[in-house]
């Protein structure tokens, strides 16, 4: 099943445990993924593309998804 739910700065920061900040400074770098949705000039995520981004991203260290 695919998880088409909008996530925001925010949900993601909550997902991987960092700052909101932390999430927009790895987006500035390159680091995030493409927003899939972007909203009165906000960028969102699909929650299934950053599951997958989390994954494999550097130095997740095998964390598994808590949801």
């Amino acid at each position: 099943m695919t998880d088409r739910t909008l996530w925001s700065y925010a949900d993601i920061a909550a997902h991987i445990r960092v700052q909101v900040d932390t999430v927009r400074s790895y987006r500035k770098h390159g680091h995030l993924p493409p927003p899939d949705v972007v909203e009165g000039g906000k960028p969102f995520w699909y929650a299934d593309t950053i599951r997958a981004w989390s994954a494999r991203r550097p130095g997740n260290r095998g964390r598994r998804d808590p949801d």
